[in-house]
């Protein structure tokens, strides 16, 4: 057995959750079952389990991630794998909030609006870019179908608003609350200077602007498909983070909204608002990308933050 296996992985209450649900796969159990007398390849592991290799190596990773496998490079550059420890103890938390990771991540599609405002020129497509609906008809927003959306845009002024869940306990507070999407902004085709001033309202409170300088064409999304040939190509991951102090969008000081201003309750939902303003000096739409457009790979994202206690 190799030196580097342990009697005892420890791990605290704030890895409870990664790790039991690391521990929860069968494929999982039966990875550590075969690394149990000698490391193995993944191929080797795949021919033991009689599982396909992508599917080992997934799984690899995700008990690579809570420090139960280790893994080297062999003599043809193959994955080894090795198991950390013969056991492991997990601490119950024994406070409020103790068992929650420091950070929660909440995952929105981004046709799961609640509510929208939006005018021609608009329209929202699937991944497989199929166009719900007709061309610059704002109907098509309100089909369920939505749900199924990976680009969506509209012109001039208007809002899309999401209702995020609060995942933390009551008595449990955050110290930052961070929101991301990949945005740019709407022109017929595409034009890239062409700024819009996109504004994020978090329970009808203004968190910030960020001012899109275009509509972003000129070359392929990473992630766009090539049957799109629609213009607007890509966005632009922006974010915008909410601490005890103020706000920021992309590291630049943007209000004075706090966490505590926002008065987040357990039991309401958190109404997030992408809305580019009547009032605004740039109003000129939006598109905001999903998963499988774009150049990230992300719906809409909203992390809950709690800093290491000291």
């Amino acid at each position: 057995m190799s030196e580097l296996i342990q009697d005892l992985n420890r791990y605290p209450s704030t890895r409870l959750i990664e790790v039991a649900k690391a521990l929860s796969g069968d494929v999982r159990l039966r990875i550590l079952e075969a690394l149990g007398e000698k490391p193995m390849s993944v191929s080797q592991l795949a021919e033991a389990l009689g599982v396909a290799q992508p599917t080992v190596s997934v799984n690899v990773q995700i008990l690579e991630n809570v420090d139960l496998i280790t893994s080297t490079l062999g003599a043809n550059r193959e994955k080894i794998c090795t198991v950390t420890c013969r056991s492991i103890q997990l601490d119950l938390p024994v406070k409020l909030g103790e068992g929650l990771l420091r950070t929660e991540e909440l995952r929105m599609p981004i046709g799961m609006y609640a509510h929208c405002s939006v005018q021609p020129t608009c329209g929202i497509v699937t991944r497989d870019c199929v166009q719900l609906g007709s061309v610059d008809d704002p109907r098509a927003f309100y089909l369920p179908e939505r749900v199924d959306a990976s680009l969506l845009w509209f012109s001039g002024a208007g809002y899309v608003e999401y209702y995020f869940a609060n995942p933390m306990p009551p008595g449990v507070t955050i110290d930052e609350l961070r929101f991301s999407a990949e945005l740019c902004s709407e022109a017929a085709g595409f034009r890239m200077d062409w700024p819009s001033d996109i504004s994020l309202f978090i329970n009808d409170q203004l968190v910030g602007t960020w001012t899109s300088p275009g509509d972003l064409g000129d070359r392929k999304g990473k992630l766009t498909p090539d049957k799109w040939k629609s213009g607007t190509e890509y966005g632009m991951l922006t974010e915008w983070r909410i601490s005890r102090e103020g706000s920021r969008v992309n590291g630049a000081t943007s209000s004075d909204v706090t966490v505590n201003t926002l008065a987040l309750q357990y039991n309401k939902p958190i109404r997030i608002r992408l809305e580019v303003s009547e009032d605004a000096v740039n109003r000129r739409g939006l598109n905001l990308f999903g998963a499988d457009f774009g150049d990230h790979r992300q719906d809409l994202l909203l992390s809950f933050i709690r800093y290491a206690e000291a």
